[in-house]
């Protein structure tokens, strides 16, 4: 683990080029460019919010919130595992020509996703100051539901990025189980509206723990129990161990199936 940070930290300014890059290119010729990353929650959190709240009746207190705090964090893990697996194939012609260390490109992607990720938590606070959240000392806990789900995130974003390359059909594969896994964690519901069974598998679901831990600090202004800290920390370590440790083992032949 220690030789995967060190190669990182080695190529640190080609690994920040490449975030450039990636931010660069995103956003090419749009003109409203990163304010794209503030109206897609809010658009997409007044679309949702209006049909389900004729649609369907959920007793959820400040709903709009609810949803927008769910699904800014799933939609950061969604879009950052995509760009990781597509990222060794697409830099397959610079890999051939020069040694660099391959965790270098799913890295960079993951990581400028998550820089979209922070621009688009203005729209949060923005619906905070409209439906007069209560701000309370547990907002200052804020980056540790951040930090959690990019550690878990960059695991899963590096196990994936070796299984595309071996095997394309992921791609395909991880696209449905996203969609699962996006209705198994409580992002629009809430976990009250699952049977008795549903509810206790959902306390193995990682995304719900870190999910939970980010609404109780910015939503509730509480102060997240020790015991869902814990599990948010297990499951980062983790997925970031496994992830690791699958890259290091499998990108001594990625070469060979670019």
């Amino acid at each position: 683990m220690n030789i995967f940070f060190k190669e990182l930290w080695s190529y640190r300014e080609l690994l920040i080029e490449l975030i450039k890059r990636d931010l660069r290119v995103k956003y090419r010729k749009s003109v409203l460019g990163y304010l794209w990353s503030l109206l897609n929650p809010l658009l997409m959190m007044m679309v949702v919010s209006t049909v389900f709240s004729y649609m369907f009746r959920f007793d959820i207190v400040n709903f709009p919130m609810y949803l927008l705090t769910g699904q800014t964090l799933f939609n950061f893990f969604s879009e950052a595992t995509n760009m990781a697996m597509s990222s060794i194939t697409n830099s397959g012609s610079l890999i051939k020509k020069v040694y660099l260390p391959k965790q270098v490109f799913p890295v960079s992607r993951m990581l400028s996703s998550f820089v979209t990720f922070l621009f688009s938590l203005l729209a949060i606070v923005i619906i905070m100051i409209i439906t007069r959240v209560k701000v309370t000392w547990t907002i200052l806990l804020v980056p540790l539901p951040l930090i959690y789900i990019l550690i878990f995130t960059i695991g899963v974003g590096l196990v994936l990025s070796i299984m595309s390359t071996y095997f394309r059909d992921v791609i395909y594969l991880w696209g449905v189980f996203i969609t699962a896994w996006m209705y198994f964690t409580p992002i629009f519901y809430p976990i009250s509206q699952l049977p008795e069974f549903a509810s206790n598998l959902m306390r193995f679901n990682p995304m719900f723990q870190m999910l939970q831990c980010f609404r109780e600090i910015v939503l509730y202004g509480t102060f997240p129990s020790w015991h869902r800290h814990v599990a948010c920390i297990v499951c980062a370590t983790v997925s970031l161990t496994i992830g690791i440790y699958v890259f290091r083992k499998k990108q001594g032949n990625l070469i060979l199936h670019l």
